[in-house]
């Protein structure tokens, strides 16, 4: 016997309180006051189910940020000329940002997000997504997790953070 008591209880109602606020499964990942789940990924953001303005899929994501560190690598490459060193990962990653940053403020899109027919934009009201929300997206996806993080609507913690999603153009 223990001296505390319910120490080894794991079905006790202490042990379904804790670990239910991180165990609680989709439904726990729900908006606030929200009970059903949506019919489909961006309904509650007011977004389409299909076509442009429709949330885009992660496969598109993942192939549009591919195709930009490519052409950044490439830069970078030309930027050191023959001699590609160690430091090209570091030159990569500011060519990424400096671009990422340009083209969503000025297009709302980056060079390998045309060419996967997606865009950035807001969601939580009309117009450009602007300097200031390019800047703080882009800065957050540099550390990768917060891109990785993502909530029902699967956009990432930087995309709610600046109230962006990414989307289909066309």
């Amino acid at each position: 016997m223990s001296t505390y008591p319910g120490l080894y209880d794991t079905g006790s109602d202490d042990m379904a309180r804790m670990t239910g606020s991180w165990l609680s499964g989709p439904s726990a990942a729900l908006p606030d006051g929200q009970r059903k789940e949506q019919a489909y990924q961006g309904e509650n953001l007011g977004l389409p189910k299909f076509g442009p303005g429709a949330l885009a899929p992660t496969p598109r994501r993942v192939a549009a940020i591919f195709i930009d560190w490519l052409m950044c690598l490439g830069v970078s490459a030309l930027i050191l000329g023959g001699n590609v060193g160690g430091s090209i990962s570091t030159i990569t990653l500011g060519v990424w940002f400096v671009v990422g940053v340009a083209s969503v403020s000025l297009f709302s899109f980056t060079p390998g997000q045309l060419c996967m027919g997606i865009q950035v934009a807001r969601v939580d009201g009309p117009g450009r997504v602007g300097f200031v929300r390019a800047l703080v997206r882009t800065f957050f996806i540099v550390f990768v997790v917060p891109a990785v993080v993502t909530d029902v609507d699967s956009r990432g913690m930087h995309d709610r953070a600046t109230g962006t999603a990414l989307v289909y153009s066309r």
